[in-house]
């Protein structure tokens, strides 16, 4: 089964062109209590369904993208840049 997903700058390319850099969480603010940035840095969701999740292009353009993705089906719904 091939997975494309769409690379803002190279179009639509292969999975195995990319690196998964974990889901998507918002950043807490820079004073935030240690358990605030515990949680951010260790703790994931890992829900099934749709999820936000961060993307590599190692082996092209070498930039960041956010990509939409249900992870029971594989299929990526969309991206944009990060």
């Amino acid at each position: 089964m091939s997975i494309l997903i769409l690379c803002q700058n190279c179009g639509a390319r292969n999975i195995y062109e990319f690196v998964f850099g974990g889901e998507y969480k918002e950043r807490p603010l820079i004073d935030a209590s240690k358990e605030e940035w515990n949680s951010y840095l260790y703790e994931k969701d890992n829900l099934a369904g749709i999820n936000k999740e961060w993307w590599y292009h190692r082996s092209g353009c070498g930039q960041w993208l956010l990509a939409i993705r249900d992870t029971l089906t594989n299929k990526v719904i969309k991206t944009e840049r990060a």
